[in-house]
């Protein structure tokens, strides 16, 4: 089941420029016990009280997962992110669309590789800008192989494979998002 949010510290003035953002935040697997407190640091992040609809996590015991849909000011995307870096245990993806005159974002969390953030455009490929391909170029002794594990680092290969097999358990999701377009 998706749940679907509305920010109320949305700003609906006519004109704004800023726009009002979206994406999908997965939470992939949260121990039962600790999702009352994540549902908590999300109705923090959005202004709001929320009920989740939390489903067992089939290929993690007495672990659960939810799909939430969400609207609100641009940067929503990282304060979730944020909120949800309290608690280590858990894997989750959030993801914040593109728009014209700005690029999207997607962060992954996993306990054992901590959080990614990646910059994405509006075809849903990640972007990885100039000066951390500098940074990496500048590197002495790399070799080949260092090369090629640092590209997939940048583009979140390491915390893409980790959650494949959580994403299969969202095989049912009606919501397209980011990663499956890359």
């Amino acid at each position: 089941m998706t749940v679907v949010i509305h920010s109320s510290r949305i700003d609906g003035r006519v004109g704004d420029t800023m726009g009002v953002a979206r994406g999908v935040l997965f939470v992939h697997s949260c121990p039962r016990a600790v999702s009352p407190h994540l549902e908590w640091a999300l109705a923090k992040v959005f202004g709001s009280d929320l009920s989740i609809d939390w489903a067992d996590q089939p290929i993690a015991p007495h672990q659960v997962r939810a799909e939430i849909v969400w609207s609100g000011e641009p940067g929503t995307g990282a304060r979730i992110a944020s909120a949800l870096l309290a608690f280590s245990g858990i894997r989750y993806e959030v993801t914040e669309e593109s728009r014209l005159d700005a690029e999207g974002e997607r962060f992954a969390a996993t306990p054992a590789l901590g959080l990614f953030r990646g910059s994405i455009g509006l075809h849903g490929d990640v972007m990885v800008h100039e000066e951390r391909l500098r940074s990496l170029m500048s590197q002495p002794g790399l070799g080949t192989h260092d090369v090629m594990s640092e590209l997939g680092r940048l583009i979140g290969r390491p915390w893409d494979d980790e959650l494949e097999p959580f994403r299969i358990a969202h095989e049912g999701s009606t919501v397209r998002v980011l990663h499956q377009v890359v």
